[in-house]
C-alpha cells in the first residue's frame, strides 16, 4: 500500500511540475500578445480584480483565521518581491522590445545563482550531481535563445529588467525559505495577489495608465494571465516549493526558457533554430539530473518534501 501511495505522490508531483511549467511561460506571452494596451495597464486588471476575488474566498472559508498580524506582514513583504516586482520587471522587459525567449533566458539564470547562495542564507549542501545538472542546464538555456539576442531591437539596458525580475524571485524565495509562518497556499496567494493589486493600482493612478481599452482582446488576456501565469503558476510554485525543496523546483525553471522559446515561436514567429532544438535536450537532461538526485536523496516510499535534513534542501527549522 505505501508503495502505491508513493506512486501516487510521485505522478501528482510530476503533473503538477508539467503544469507548473506551462503555465509559468504563459506569463512571457501575455504582454506580447496583448498589443493594445500598455503592460501597466494589463498588469493592473490582471491583478486587482483577482484580488477582490481571494480575498471574498478567504472571507467566506474563513483561510485567514487565527493568522498572526505578523505572518501575514511577512508574506506581504514577501509579495512585493515574488510577484510585484518580478511581473513588472518582465513585462517591462518585454515591452522595451526584449525578446520572450530571452528573457526567460535571463531568468533561467535563477537555478545557479540558488544553489551558489543555499550554502551561505539556508545552510544547506548542494550535491556534485545536483551541480552538474545545473550547469548542464545552464549551456542548454544559453543555446534556446542564442539566435534571438542578435534580432532584439531593444536597448542594452533593457536587458537588465529580466535579471531584476530574477532577483526579486530570488530573494521572495529565501525569504520564503527562512520564514516559520503558516498561511497555507490560498492565504499566501490572497496576500501576495492584493500587495501587488495596490501597488499597481497607485502606479497607475500616478501614471494615468488606469483605463482599460474596450477590446475584447484585453479583457481575454487580462482573464488568462489572472487564471494561469498569477493564480495556477504561483499556486503551483509555492506548493511545489514546499513538496519538493528549492533545488528541485529551481532545475523546472530550466524547462521555461525552451517552453517560453517554442510558444513565442509557434504564436509571435520568433526564430527557433537546430540550435534551439539542442537547447531543449540539454535543458531536459539537467532537469532530469538535478531530480534523479533528488529522488536518490529521498527515503523510499517518502515524497521529497519528508526527506531527512541532511540531505535535504529543506531545513527542517523552515518548514512551513
Amino acid at each position: 500500500m505505501s508503495k502505491q501511495i508513493g506512486v501516487l505522490r510521485l505522478g501528482i508531483t510530476i503533473l503538477a511540475s508539467a503544469a507548473f511549467v506551462a503555465t509559468w511561460s504563459s506569463g512571457f506571452l501575455v504582454p506580447a500578445l496583448a498589443a493594445d494596451a500598455s503592460p501597466l495597464t494589463l498588469l493592473v486588471w490582471r491583478f486587482v480584480p483577482l484580488a477582490v476575488v481571494l480575498i471574498v474566498i478567504v472571507l467566506a472559508t474563513g483561510a485567514a483565521r487565527g493568522v498572526p498580524p505578523a505572518d501575514v506582514r511577512r508574506q506581504a513583504l514577501i509579495g512585493v518581491f515574488a510577484q510585484f516586482g518580478y511581473c513588472a520587471a518582465v513585462y517591462a522587459a518585454v515591452a522595451a522590445g526584449v525578446a520572450t525567449g530571452t528573457t526567460a533566458l535571463i531568468d533561467a539564470v535563477q537555478p545557479l545563482v540558488v544553489a551558489m547562495l543555499v550554502g551561505p542564507l539556508l545552510g544547506l549542501r548542494v550535491r556534485a550531481a545536483q551541480w552538474a545538472g545545473l550547469v548542464l542546464g545552464a549551456i542548454g538555456v544559453l543555446l534556446v535563445v542564442q539566435s534571438q539576442l542578435g534580432g532584439s531591437d531593444a536597448p542594452p539596458a533593457a536587458y537588465l529588467l529580466p535579471a531584476l525580475a530574477m532577483a526579486c524571485l530570488i530573494v521572495g524565495t529565501f525569504l520564503q525559505r527562512r520564514s516559520s509562518v503558516h498561511t497555507g497556499v490560498l492565504l499566501t496567494l490572497t496576500i501576495h495577489v492584493t500587495v501587488t493589486a495596490v501597488a499597481l493600482l497607485l502606479i497607475a493612478v500616478f501614471a494615468g495608465a488606469l483605463v482599460p481599452p474596450a477590446s475584447v482582446s484585453f479583457w481575454v488576456a487580462a482573464a488568462f494571465s489572472a487564471a494561469f501565469p498569477t493564480l495556477a503558476a504561483y499556486g503551483l510554485y509555492w506548493w511545489l516549493l514546499r513538496r519538493v525543496g528549492i533545488t528541485a523546483l529551481n532545475a523546472l525553471l530550466f524547462l521555461v526558457a525552451p517552453a517560453t522559446a517554442a510558444a513565442g515561436a509557434l504564436l509571435l514567429g520568433e526564430q527557433l533554430t537546430a540550435v534551439t532544438l539542442a537547447g531543449f535536450v540539454l535543458c531536459g537532461a539537467g532537469v532530469g539530473v538535478v531530480l534523479a538526485s533528488e529522488s536518490r536523496a529521498s527515503r523510499p516510499g517518502d515524497p521529497p518534501a519528508l526527506r531527512q535534513p541532511t540531505t535535504s534542501d529543506e531545513p527542517a527549522t523552515s518548514r512551513s
